[in-house]
């Protein structure tokens, strides 16, 4: 009943939050780097932000969640209001950036560090090198999901794979919550989206999924699983980067060279190119499930994602 209430709760506030967004004329406004046509309020993920809140507090006075786990997504409240606040007045990329260490930081304090990377034939546990690179996937993971953040439901889309995968491999009730919170909000920004996420949406659900990544890791769980779940998006912002890096390009400057804005140029509608990305993370999932080796899962995945990436440059140039 409860994660009913949730996804009623997220519902209702996002379709407030439109109302609100339309009267402040707190709109997108579509330019030639968008992959939206008309002018589209923002904001929703404010709902998705409250609701997520909401949930997890009431699994935490239940005892229904972990308390090292609450509090290390707790924290992800600060995300979400600098986010907000970035959606409204643009800060600067500096001031994000310096933000989103600070709750690495103290996410990763909270949880106690990451205390193994677990490559199974060994693994590495110098706590310096560990937190470090645990730190830099809190803060890309953040960023990387911002980036994928660009056509409608395909953000939400990816949330509600990864809480629905989430529960069935680990069973967690804060799953459930994120499911709820998501899904009230997907239903004002499936294609044609009525509403968009905005960083305040975006960037939480990359803290929380890194949050989930570190904390399994310690629980027993490679976070290699974790970064294939997360393979589609991970990869395609990953090789990006990577891609653009190598032709000199700014990295701060706004761009249409994702995959998933390539195949939006090849025509591919907005709800065409998000089904087709669940259908790839079914079959990463199917892989992750079967697999008795991570490692190995990681690198038919690898090799899956690069496949695809390799097809999409072959019809629509990097």
């Amino acid at each position: 009943m409860i994660y009913l209430t949730l996804f009623f709760l997220s519902l209702i506030l996002t379709f407030i939050i439109k109302k609100i967004a339309i009267q402040k004329s707190l709109v997108d406004i579509p330019n030639e780097r968008s992959s939206h046509t008309v002018a589209t309020p923002h904001g929703g993920g404010v709902a998705i932000a409250i609701t997520w809140f909401t949930g997890i507090t009431y699994l935490y006075f239940t005892n229904n969640i972990d308390d090292t786990l609450y509090f290390a997504l707790m924290v992800g409240m600060v995300i979400s209001i600098v986010s907000y606040m970035d959606d409204l007045y643009e800060l600067s990329a500096k001031l994000r950036l310096v933000v989103q260490f600070l709750v690495a930081i103290v996410g990763l304090y909270i949880l106690g560090g990451l205390d193994k990377i677990d490559f199974i034939f060994f693994q590495i546990n110098n706590q310096v090198f560990t937190n470090i690179s645990a730190c830099l996937i809190i803060v890309w993971f953040i960023n990387l999901y911002n980036f994928l953040d660009g056509i409608d439901g395909y953000a939400g889309s990816e949330a509600l794979f990864l809480a629905t995968v989430g529960y069935l491999l680990f069973g967690g009730t804060h799953f459930l919550v994120l499911f709820a919170a998501v899904a009230g909000f997907l239903v004002f920004n499936w294609h044609k989206a009525k509403i968009f996420m905005g960083d305040v949406g975006s960037t939480l659900l990359g803290y929380n999924i890194a949050i989930f990544t570190i904390y399994y890791q310690n629980e027993g769980t490679s976070l290699f699983v974790w970064f294939i779940l997360f393979g589609v998006f991970l990869f395609d912002a990953s090789i990006t980067l990577f891609r653009r890096y190598k032709n000199k390009e700014s990295l701060t400057k706004a761009h249409k060279k994702h995959a998933y804005q390539r195949l939006t140029q090849l025509g591919f509608s907005h709800d065409k190119v998000v089904l087709l990305a669940m259908l790839v993370n079914i079959v990463l999932f199917t892989i992750v499930f079967l697999s008795q080796n991570v490692l190995l899962a990681l690198f038919i995945s690898v090799a899956i994602l690069h496949g695809i990436v390799k097809f999409i440059d072959h019809k629509k140039a990097f």
